[in-house]
């Protein structure tokens, strides 16, 4: 096959690889199409392999939530710099992720990974992925902060069906969201947290130099009041409600809002991406 600019073009439309690439590898292919894709190919497996022993610290969070808001998935990759981070087609790469993690909870992506490397040519690693889906009745939402540094995914369960449907149950589960997102809480309540957790930060506020020398009975007062501030910051449903400027907690907004609409509504689990903190 002549190798012209016509068929230059087409190989950089079907591969997405830069013109000089395409024509390098027609013309060690002698002109044959399949075998100067195959030689690309191998070029940018080769490419990623290289990379691959360079740090990938920055990145983005990526979410992708079903139809009927019943599946979702929360995706960590990570690339080497901020400028890719923020690029077009990055994102991109990353909602496709997302999306390919909801249609299929053990889908191969290496090769997709492999593709982006190539294309964008930075080291990109898949970090993690999260999915949730719901059981009973209920939505699952999600939320990236702007910047894409910090996701969150969570699940909000009610005991009758028409309360999911309703705007005021949507709202409060797009509240809690942002509510995870800002507050950074561990755990959706207190019987969440481990005893191993809570014996740690008794062990801690123990042995601070305000309480030494105080009696026992004092002290567990003061523990208890301690380890109540703990869950206040540890737990969500304990945190003051951003939206309400912390005048109430979560519990109690939910339960408000449960009361509004004659249902018991339940945050049922979540979780809570920054780019970087899985490393």
């Amino acid at each position: 096959m002549e190798i012209t600019a016509a068929n230059v073009g087409k190989l950089r439309e079907m591969t997405g690889v830069g013109m000089m690439d395409c024509k390098k590898a027609l013309t060690e292919a002698g002109g044959d199409m399949d075998k100067a894709i195959d030689i690309l190919r191998k070029k940018g497996v080769a490419s990623a392999e290289k990379k691959a022993t360079r740090d990938a610290k920055d990145g983005a969070i990526a979410q992708y939530i079903a139809p009927g808001g019943k599946l979702g998935v929360l995706v960590e990759i990570n690339c080497e710099t901020d400028f890719v981070a923020k690029n077009d087609g990055f994102r991109a790469f990353c909602d496709d992720i997302a999306k390919k993690y909801a249609n299929n909870p053990n889908a191969d992506v290496e090769a997709d990974r492999v593709a982006a490397v190539s294309k964008i040519g930075e080291n990109i690693k898949i970090a993690r992925n999260a999915r949730i889906e719901v059981s009973g009745n209920g939505l699952v939402a999600a939320y990236i902060h702007t910047g894409a540094k910090v996701g969150v995914l969570v699940e909000v369960g009610a005991g009758k069906a028409e309360t999911v449907g309703t705007e005021e149950f949507k709202q409060l589960v797009k509240d809690i969201t942002l509510q995870i997102a800002a507050g950074h809480p561990h755990a959706v309540s207190r019987d969440q947290v481990s005893p191993e957790v809570i014996a740690k930060e008794r062990e801690i506020a123990a042995q601070s130099d305000r309480l030494k020398g105080k009696p026992a009975q004092a002290l567990e007062k003061i523990l208890a009041g301690v380890l109540d501030k703990f869950f206040q910051t540890y737990c969500l449903v304990d945190q003051g409600f951003v939206k309400r400027n912390s005048e109430v907690s979560v519990k109690e907004h939910v339960a408000q809002v449960g009361k509004q609409l004659g249902d018991e509504i339940t945050i049922r689990r979540f979780v809570r991406f920054q780019v970087g903190e899985s490393a």
